[in-house]
């Protein structure tokens, strides 16, 4: 029997991944597709009366194995790929989208479904189970339950395209990436790049077998060159290749892709009764409607435009005094911000690496969640991992009662796609009386450690891990009883405030002692240190708010509309740009080819989560400032509130009930520094 086919003979029943091998998911996959169609006909044909356990219960908890096979899968598929396994996917998806639509458009399951929740005022239920029956009955209805046959079969077949089309906008955007090097002889271009950079770059050249050094567009490699290298040309070229991932038309062009993707998302919303694909989306977000989100993307814009205009004359005269520059490019933006901030606060990010050593960051991370939460983290070594970058942690509470498993992947290679991500092998949820625990993961590509240092952080990274192991946390601290509502399974607009509200500790003295200590003295980081980051923390925020602002009226712009008139992707993002571009634009260049989040994730018609979760992260971190960044109260009505509750409520009821009141978005304006002074 293939392994993959029953519960892991395993610690923990994590995944053993040395014995996994390809082409054993294809099996193992259509055979628990078929084991589920045989469970979800057991609950349609179900003798007895539809009632809350022998449906919508039993619904939530079909097809187990199926999530856990497809979990590690498609995990694997992001930090581990090989070209077997894209073809896999490629033809594994269309038939999971397929089996999924089996179930939303069974009729004789929706009337089951239907006559519970058209009952549900009569029946005793807790608000999570309200909230589950509420969920199921609106996955049906949502997705194509009441259509007539003719366009249940039209949205089967619109549904395997978006999964097929959604697979190869992602592997192309890889592709793009692992295809270009900048591979330079003379160490003269390599003037103002810190050793570490050159190291690694000098590593990457060894690899391919070549002499001097290569860069590439891995964000380890392009980011320093970017903000250090003294030669323009070069930077621009980076830029350039790094900035037209997928608008070069070859082969990996996804131009006709995202056209494809929009006009098929659009018809899908309309075929179910929606205005829009952004309607179909926000009806299920606390935003609601694409008019509440355009209303706060532009009002964010009209309070952060006059800051992002005043920094960026302050950048571009100081570009002009520093280099005779006669106008900003963007390959200039990373570059003179740096320098301008090494000037302001005498702070550059080669003084601070060395107090960020990524193992003491981990360790640091670690500690906090001890003091808030009461977590304790030791290393699983009897838990596969499935690389050797891969550490795997066991994760108990004060009691020495697992939490659960945690897996930490941080450094990048050829099979893995950019960028920070959290996942899950695994949910919490409770079954039997048993609680469930879950197996979560944090995936970033952070420097490799070289011959002569240990990978260490710029302080952005250092947010970037603390961001996704906040999203870790609403995995691992999930108790709930229904697995569809566990952990980040909430609201996409509310999932971004466990992870932004824990970056805030990144600013704190009383954090920064756990772990800012220097790689090679183990000196503390010094306090003027500190309070030059916290004073650079708003440095250049009115550019950082438009460009994020930038993103997510892109993202409504290709979602909120009718997108059959768009006939070239770029002068249809150089539209909407407009608004929000200092910089100017290059024909060459287009940031929706590579826009993963929007056409390969899950965050279409859903990028302004990011900003709708700032206002909430500043105004419930107001609290912990209030009350002391370490108050152990504070940070169990957190855990209580939020971080344990995942779905299982409306999202504002369980803010509420942490902060006391509604979320005041004067907040996030004070701490952006963008009020008014």
């Amino acid at each position: 029997m293939n392994l993959l086919n029953k519960p892991f003979d395993t610690p923990f029943q994590t995944p053993p991944f040395s014995k996994i091998k390809t082409p054993m998911f294809r099996e193992a996959i259509l055979q628990e597709i078929s084991k589920t169609r045989k469970e979800i006909d057991h609950i349609t044909n179900n003798p007895e009366p539809p009632d809350f356990k022998n449906t919508i219960e039993a619904l939530d908890f079909s097809g187990e194995q199926l999530e856990v096979i497809t979990s590690v899968f498609f995990n694997l598929n992001n930090a581990e790929t090989s070209k077997e396994m894209q073809e896999l996917a490629q033809e594994l998806s269309p038939a999971l989208s397929e089996f999924a639509n089996d179930i939303r458009l069974n009729s004789d399951l929706f009337q089951r479904v239907k006559a519970v929740y058209d009952a549900k005022d009569t029946l005793d239920l807790n608000p999570e189970q309200e909230m589950l029956l509420d969920k199921k009955y609106k996955s049906f209805s949502r997705n194509g339950a009441n259509l007539p046959e003719a366009k249940k079969k039209e949205l089967r077949e619109i549904d395997q395209e978006l999964a097929k089309l959604s697979l190869t906008f992602g592997e192309n955007v890889l592709a793009e990436t692992n295809a270009y090097e900048l591979h330079i002889m003379e160490e003269e271009a390599l003037k103002g790049l810190p050793k570490y950079a050159m190291d690694a770059a000098a590593e990457e050249a060894k690899s391919r077998n070549k002499e001097g050094w290569v860069f590439t567009l891995n964000y380890p490699s392009y980011i320093p060159f970017m903000t250090y290298a003294e030669n323009r040309d070069l930077r621009k070229k980076l830029h350039l290749a790094f900035s037209r991932k997928g608008f070069q038309d070859n082969e990996h062009d996804n131009t006709d892709i995202i056209l494809k993707i929009v006009n098929l998302r659009h018809k899908r919303a309309q075929l179910l009764g929606y205005q829009s694909h952004a309607h179909f989306i926000l009806e299920e977000r606390m935003a609601k409607t694409p008019e509440e989100v355009n209303r706060f993307l532009e009002d964010l814009l009209e309070k952060a435009s006059p800051a992002a205009k005043r920094e960026f004359k302050q950048l571009s005269d100081f570009a002009r005094e520093t280099d005779s520059l006669d106008h900003l490019e963007k390959w200039d933006g990373a570059y003179y911000t740096e320098k301008l901030k090494q000037k302001l606060f005498e702070l550059d990010d080669e003084k601070l690496k060395p107090y960020f050593q990524l193992e003491k960051v981990i360790n640091g991370v670690f500690d906090i969640a001890g003091k808030l939460y009461g977590l304790y983290f030791t290393p699983a070594p009897e838990v596969e991992t499935y690389h050797q970058d891969v550490k795997a942690y066991k994760v108990v509470d004060e009691n020495e009662e697992l939490v659960a498993i945690f897996y930490a992947d941080f450094h990048p290679r050829e099979g893995k796609r950019n960028g920070a991500w959290m996942t899950s092998f695994k949910p919490q949820y409770m079954r039997e009386g048993k609680n469930s625990r879950p197996h979560i993961s944090i995936v970033c590509n952070f420097t490799k450690p070289t011959a002569n240092e240990p990978s260490l952080l710029t302080f952005n990274e250092v947010t970037t891990l603390f961001h996704e192991f906040g999203h870790a946390l609403h995995g691992m601290l999930a108790n709930t009883e229904y697995p569809s509502l566990s952990g980040t399974s909430v609201y996409w607009d509310f999932v971004e405030l466990p992870s932004q509200v824990l970056e805030n500790w990144c600013y704190e003295k009383e954090a920064l002692e756990l772990f800012a200590r220097h790689y090679k003295t183990g000196e503390m980081i010094p306090m003027d240190l500190v309070e030059k980051i916290k004073e650079s923390a708003t440095f250049m925020e009115g550019m950082q708010t438009l460009r994020q602002l930038s993103f997510g009226m892109l993202d409504m712009s290709w979602h909120g509309y009718d997108p059959s008139g768009i006939k070239d992707v770029k002068a249809h993002e150089k539209a909407v740009f407009e608004k929000t571009d200092l910089y100017p634009d290059n024909p060459e260049t287009c940031m929706s080819t590579a826009f993963a989040h929007i056409f390969q994730g899950g965050y279409s018609a859903g990028y302004y989560s990011y900003k709708w979760a700032e206002v909430l992260d500043a105004d419930a971190f107001e609290l912990f400032k209030e009350k002391g960044v370490f108050d152990r109260e504070t940070a169990i009505r957190f855990k209580d509130h939020v971080l344990s509750r995942g779905g299982t409520e409306d999202p504002m009821e369980l803010y509420r009930r942490f902060r006391g009141k509604d979320p005041q978005p004067e907040a996030l304006l004070k701490r952006a520094g963008l009020l008014e002074k």
